[in-house]
């Protein structure tokens, strides 16, 4: 099924309901959103030529018209390729190439248009904002099978090139009914704040506040800011939203300052990162009981594991610290197990990789088959993310095995920066890693050894980052050395290196 039809039997239901609102401002009903996005469907299969199945990419912040281009893609049968607005212009180039976009759509972002080297069109919205007028509306959602993708969602890996994680109708639908058995219920009266950017898991936990007429609100911001939603929330009420750790830990701390505890606020589902228990534990205090804790990854987008509201301000369970400091047990839709490298299953307490399987989990990897082999083994998705799963079945996340950085809910990938320091000259050897930051969760560190008697400077570095990769991936700081430590097979020892700057 296309997930644009919940969106019409939405629009028939409660046609007026309010739907899409800028802050407080309301800038469509359900009926003028299903409208939106019938006219943006109908232009991308008339001006465009753009058939099912072919993917159509947006690269922009959050903002109403997000999730209208969103449901025109699919109303024409087409797979949404979604681009973190963060990204560098020639990160968000390649996606746009390696997908075979035929439509992207962008609102500023000049410097894009002249590194595609395909023929795809380039909608800038902020230059065209009526666009959507002229297409002609398609009258009903191009029929699709539930094995037909419909997100085609880029997700960096350690080889240092992005991979589209094949996400299909089925996929979807599956996250979405999890949520209404495993994460919170959705009332009509809600009103959903994308906080966090449309492209990851905000974007992905729309299709539930669809299909109850629910508010989707995108603050005037078009981001986080903690003073904004205090003010925010509190005039919207009964607000669900979805927020890394640090965005709640980053929230804690202004409103301590501003005198906010929670008003209008019904349900934050965390995510996207490690929440500290002192962290959680601090929210619950100030905040009240409105959290719920997700652990997912594209490959199995937001159902792994969910921690409830009732565990998470549970006290009197013997055991309660321990859960709280999981990720709590199985969603219904999916097996978790924790194995050895041979796949055997580890009893209670071991440590091992974290594997999932079940309706959610990707149907692979765009074009690259060899990785999706070497993900998904017998119907087994293999995370990459160590942990332990006790008697109960509660999983608890120890390490992450391919060195991910995780800075403010964001993955960054150590390798692509290390390939960008060592287009450098000046760099001989570099190994990122992450360190940890109060308020980002962690922060990108370099280690370099120059290939010449002067080390190029912090400043250097930084100019040579920020014209290869996004400005968020950099790292914050630079440390010299004359020699990586490596085992002996020549690999360069992370452990040791994280040792050696978790103080600096």
């Amino acid at each position: 099924m296309n997930m644009s039809e919940w969106l019409v039997r939405t629009a028939r239901r409660v046609p007026d309901a309010p739907a899409l609102l800028s802050g407080e401002n309301v800038a469509a009903s359900y009926s003028e959103f299903a409208a939106n996005a019938a006219r943006i469907g109908g232009l991308l299969r008339t001006r465009h030529k753009v058939e099912p199945g072919d993917r159509v990419a947006i690269f922009m912040k959050n903002s109403t018209a997000y999730l209208e281009l969103l449901y025109g893609v699919w109303f024409a049968g087409a797979v949404a390729v979604p681009i973190n607005a963060k990204l560098h212009p020639r990160e968000a180039a390649f996606i746009v190439e390696d997908s075979g976009s035929k439509v992207l759509f962008v609102s500023g972002a000049e410097e894009l248009h002249s590194l595609l080297a395909s023929t795809c069109t380039v909608h800038d919205i902020e230059a065209e904002p009526t666009f959507a007028a002229e297409g002609a509306a398609i009258a009903a959602p191009e029929p699709r099978a539930p094995d037909d993708l419909a997100w085609l969602f880029y997700t960096s890996g350690t080889t240092g090139k992005p991979k589209g994680v094949m996400l299909t109708n089925a996929n979807l639908h599956a996250m979405t009914y999890a949520y209404f058995v495993d994460v919170d219920d959705v009332l009509a009266e809600d009103a959903a704040v994308y906080a966090a950017p449309l492209s990851h898991g905000a974007g992905l936990y729309n299709f539930m506040h669809v299909l109850r007429g629910s508010r989707h609100v995108v603050p005037l911001s078009g981001g986080f800011d903690a003073v904004e939603l205090s003010a925010l929330v509190p005039r919207l009420g009964n607000v669900t939203m979805f927020a890394a750790p640090t965005m709640i830990s980053r929230w804690l701390t202004t409103a301590r300052e501003t005198g906010y505890s929670g008003e209008g606020l019904r349900t934050i589902v965390y995510g996207g990162g490690p929440m500290y228990q002192a962290d959680i534990e601090a929210a619950v205090a100030h905040f009240g009981p409105r959290f719920v804790q997700i652990y997912g990854q594209g490959e199995c987008p937001m159902t792994i594991t969910s921690l409830s509201r009732s565990d998470i301000i549970d006290r009197a369970h013997p055991r309660w610290r321990e859960r709280l400091a999981s990720v709590g047990p199985a969603q219904s839709c999916v097996s978790v197990r924790v194995v050895d490298a041979d796949g055997a299953e580890q009893p209670p307490s071991e440590i091992g990789e974290i594997v999932v399987s079940g309706a959610p989990v990707m149907k692979g990897y765009w074009n690259n088959p060899d990785a999706t082999a070497q993900s998904i083994k017998d119907g087994w998705l293999w995370t990459g993310d160590i942990g332990t799963l006790d008697e109960d079945g509660y999983l608890t996340l120890r390490d992450r095995s391919k060195d991910v950085i995780i800075s403010g809910g964001t993955n960054i990938y150590p390798r692509e920066v290390e390939e960008a320091l060592l287009m450098h000259p000046a760099v001989s050897e570099v190994s990122v890693i992450g360190r940890p930051n109060a308020q980002w969760g962690e922060e990108v560190v370099a280690v370099i050894v120059a290939s010449t008697d002067r080390p190029p400077n912090p400043e250097e570095l930084d100019a040579h980052c920020r014209s290869l990769i996004a400005g968020f991936k950099r790292p914050r700081a630079y440390f010299f050395e004359t020699a990586l430590p490596k085992n002996n097979y020549g690999k360069v020892l992370k452990t040791e290196l994280r040792k050696n700057v978790s103080g600096l």
